[in-house]
């Protein structure tokens, strides 16, 4: 019986479906890694392999659209024993494949995978389809003499050309190498010291200088935008050139001004001998002849500044050079410079406002224990009646206050105000009334001319700034058991007996209001084992939860039910203290809450 031919071998073949996600394909390539060394292919050949492999399937992440991204990559291996087979299956809007794949100029970004790939491979096809595209690379295990011309090929024809070819790849793949150590290590060093704290305008210069030398620039101007404005403002050059600030025009276009192009539309751009509109704006007539780039700063959707980095045009050495300043690699290691600049810029205005922050907590507590002193620990106190007050502040400082003033031996002077708004202004208005009350002591005994006085001198002030002071003096005669009542548009005073309430309210306006007024007098007896309430609307306007307010309704109902217990003012003053709290349970204090109390 004849001998039978031998069957074909059948081929290996490995089929993965990566997520599109570059961690995810960089598995997939590992795992063919492992599938083609059980092949049998060598570690240069699996070298190549990993190689063209990460190029093609990362292009496949990177360009993917939004529906390609929620779709996986494909990857088929077919492994036979002439040669090997990859299909990529991508799902990116495509894009046109050379007839000749050259190597790009250095200052290109693109187009270095293409030849790498060609490189690599002894072919590579790339298809177009409507359900999305195939990479299909080819490489042999022993090229045959008859094949057609590949890269090996037409190295053997011309060894001269290949090799310099070759010299040029290697040399800028070093070249790049090197820029990125050297970035990242200054990086590195000026992160340890940035933690360190110090001038951000020295560090910053001190990070460029080490820039120009890892790019062999020239010069930078590094620009920053002010918090708030719409301008470019320098903030460290290399020398001593004289820029000034650039104002973003209205129209949002800016050809002759590269630094503002570059911000405005938060691309780099190129300026130079080529680059004809930018040489009429400041960096052209400052350092004319130059070429360079303005990299935006950026950080999220925010501008932080520019950085512009120049230097003297390179010799050409051929027409193929352009006049552009800086290689791919070296672009890549100024916009890594730049984004740095931008965390660090950022993150020293963040800690500048903490300090601030810091700082104004700290003036504020201590502006809270001055008004606190000047608030009567020991309230002066009568024959026959007793005194005590409160005051709580919504804010560190407040608008509100209370004073008493002794008159003689059986009259004291009741006050209580309320400056509009709060925090410092409030405060400050609030320890200028304090003080000018104090200062008329023939006129304590009158508080309608005490009130005229007060606000003839603070209206320039006050109306100045469109505030006010609403208040209420009341001039207690224990002898005669009668208050005397003048009021600046302030809340009523109330007098419980017996279960009944009644409130007084002279007509009046507030200080500030007008600047020549009377306020009128009003006598109130005050009958035996009485209660006298006077308070700010901070008690009233008091919410709860559900946005209910105190009210007055609910303040007289607890001054007639606590007057009729007997107890003295201090255990009233912390009862309705309490009965506020409880009311305001879970909110925010949005107004400083005081009052007197005046049992007798």
């Amino acid at each position: 019986m004849p001998d039978q031919p031998a069957a074909p071998s059948r081929p290996s073949v490995l089929r993965l479906s990566p997520a599109c996600d570059l961690g995810e394909v960089r598995v997939a390539v590992q795992t063919a890694h492992g599938f083609l060394a059980r092949e049998g292919w060598s570690d240069d050949d699996l070298t190549s392999f990993d190689l063209a492999l990460v190029e093609a399937c990362n292009n496949a992440v990177k360009y993917s659209g939004p529906s390609g991204r929620n779709q996986p990559v494909g990857l088929e291996i077919i492994s036979e024993p002439g040669g090997v087979e990859f299909r990529i299956h991508d799902h990116t809007p495509g894009f046109d494949w050379p007839e000749k794949v050259k190597l790009p100029p250095p200052d290109s970004e693109r187009g270095r995978g293409l030849y790498l790939i060609t490189t690599l491979m002894d072919s590579a096809r790339y298809y177009r389809g409507r359900d999305g595209n195939l990479l299909i690379m080819r490489k042999s295990r022993l090229v045959a003499a008859q094949s057609k011309p590949t890269v090996a090929t037409e190295a053997a024809a011309n060894p001269d050309r290949r090799l310099a070819e070759d010299e040029r790849v290697i040399g800028e793949m070093v070249e790049e190498l090197s820029s990125c150590y050297e970035s990242l290590a200054a990086i590195f060093r000026y992160s340890a010291e940035q933690g360190r704290g110090g001038d951000p305008a020295e560090f910053a210069r001190r990070m460029l200088r080490d820039l120009l030398l890892i790019v062999e620039g020239g010069w930078f101007v590094l620009r920053l935008v002010p918090k708030g404005e719409s301008r470019l403002v320098v903030l460290v050059a290399s020398d001593a050139l004289e820029l000034p600030p650039l104002l973003f025009p209205a129209s949002g276009h800016a050809p002759d001004s590269a630094e503002l192009e570059a911000a405005l539309t938060r691309k780099r751009v190129w300026f130079g001998i080529q680059q004809a509109p930018h040489a009429k704006g400041p960096l052209g007539k400052q350092r004319p002849g130059s070429v360079g780039v303005v990299h935006p700063i950026v950080l999220g959707d925010q501008l932080i500044g520019t950085l512009a980095v120049g230097r003297q045009p390179r010799p050409r050495q051929s027409s193929a050079d352009n006049d552009l300043a800086f290689t791919a690699g070296q672009m890549n290691v100024i916009a890594t410079f730049g984004d740095f600049l931008a965390i660090q810029i950022a993150n020293a205005h963040f800690q500048e406002e903490q300090f601030r922050q810091r700082l104004m907590t700290h003036e504020l507590e201590i502006a809270n224990k001055i008004q606190r002193s000047l608030l009567l620990g020991d309230l002066p106190q009568v024959r026959g009646f007793r005194l005590a007050g409160f005051c709580r502040s919504a804010r560190e400082v407040g608008g509100d206050f209370y004073d008493v003033l002794t008159i003689n031996e059986h009259s004291v002077l009741l006050i209580i105000a309320d400056v509009m708004g709060k925090g410092i202004p409030a405060a400050l208005f609030a320890a200028s009334l304090r003080t000018l009350l104090r200062a008329a002591p023939e006129l304590t005994g009158r508080p309608g001319a005490l009130l005229s006085r007060v606000n003839s001198l603070l209206f320039p002030e006050l109306s100045g700034v469109d505030m006010f002071i609403t208040a209420q003096l009341a001039c207690l005669d224990a002898d005669a058991r009668r208050i005397t009542l003048a009021s600046a548009g302030h809340c009523p005073v109330a007098v419980a007996d017996r279960g009944v309430v009644r409130t007084f309210a002279p007509e009046g306006m507030p200080l500030g209001v007008v600047a020549d007024t009377q306020y009128h007098e009003e006598s109130v007896e005050l009958p035996p084992d009485c209660t006298a309430l006077l308070y700010t609307d901070g008690l009233t306007e008091a919410r709860n939860a559900r946005g209910e307010q105190f009210g007055d309704q609910r303040l007289m109902e607890w001054l007639a039910r606590a007057a009729g217990t007997g107890r003295g003012p201090e255990a009233l003053k912390e009862e309705l203290a309490l009965e506020l709290a409880r009311h305001q349970a879970n909110t925010v204090l949005n107004d400083d809450q005081t009052f007197l109390i005046v049992s007798g």
